[in-house]
């Protein structure tokens, strides 16, 4: 078992339980308990788990949402074919808005070899769109505002008005959650904020989540689903969703 694929099955064991020793996860991963224990305190340096005596705890014990290192070794499969169809649906030249978040982070990895203009909202999102040091990169424009920690996105008053100071082709946007009857939702406020202002100041609008957000739960309102061009997802909707997607005139394309 690869380094990647220990470093996602400890972040979903750690998910549903609140602790794991070593000698557990050297049975469900067959690596030695030296490696383990390396992968333990990468995983605590990335905000997945806290490194305790003999193990790991969850941070999501107390039923806190899951921090971005948690989230990316999540739906990792699901986010890369998302990420790829999202890829395609953009073309060349375009200026693009680009939300923060795992997802948002491996389209900008496809977007790294392209000609685009692309405002990103995390820092995450500009190292990974400034990955391809031997070829065309996409030319960026930085939001400011303030940083969120460990989420690494761009926040604030800043941030709004200078998105919403420009004009976009496409923005890429990915919920928190998402469900016909609410639309798109966030976490907080102010992420709802940042995203609502990309994807008002954009002529098209692209949502790219995985089948886990669906009717997810989070408390602040981004946009109703009438605002939405197309859905990319790796979650084939039922014949009833798909009919009241259609009749907002919501394109969905299945990963």
């Amino acid at each position: 078992m690869g380094t990647a694929d220990r470093h996602r099955l400890i972040g979903e064991l750690l998910r549903t339980r609140e602790e794991a020793t070593v000698e557990e996860l050297v049975d469900v991963t067959g690596a030695s308990g030296a490696t383990i224990r390396r992968d333990l305190e990468v995983l605590a340096a990335h905000g997945v788990l806290k490194r305790v005596h003999g193990g790991a705890r969850s941070l999501l014990a107390r039923g806190d949402n899951p921090g971005y290192g948690q989230r990316e070794l999540e739906d990792h499969q699901a986010k890369t074919r998302i990420a790829g169809v999202v890829d395609q649906l953009v073309k060349d030249r375009a200026h693009v808005w680009l939300d923060s978040g795992s997802t948002a982070t491996e389209i900008a990895r496809r977007f790294s070899h392209r000609e685009l203009t692309v405002m990103p909202m995390s820092l995450h999102g500009v190292e990974a769109l400034t990955a391809n040091a031997s070829g065309r990169t996409p030319e960026l424009i930085l939001p400011g505002g303030s940083l969120v920690p460990g989420e690494q996105s761009f926040r604030g008053p800043m941030t709004e008005a200078n998105i919403r100071s420009l004009r976009f082709d496409t923005a890429v946007v990915t919920p928190c959650a998402l469900n016909l009857k609410d639309g798109l939702l966030a976490h907080d406020l102010d992420d709802a904020a940042v995203k609502r202002a990309g994807l008002e100041s954009a002529a098209r609008v692209i949502v790219a989540s995985s089948g886990s957000k669906w009717n997810a739960s989070a408390v602040a309102l981004v946009a109703a689903m009438d605002t939405v061009d197309v859905i990319v997802t790796d979650l084939k909707p039922s014949p009833e969703d798909l009919a009241r997607l259609t009749k907002l005139s919501v394109e969905v394309v299945i990963a």
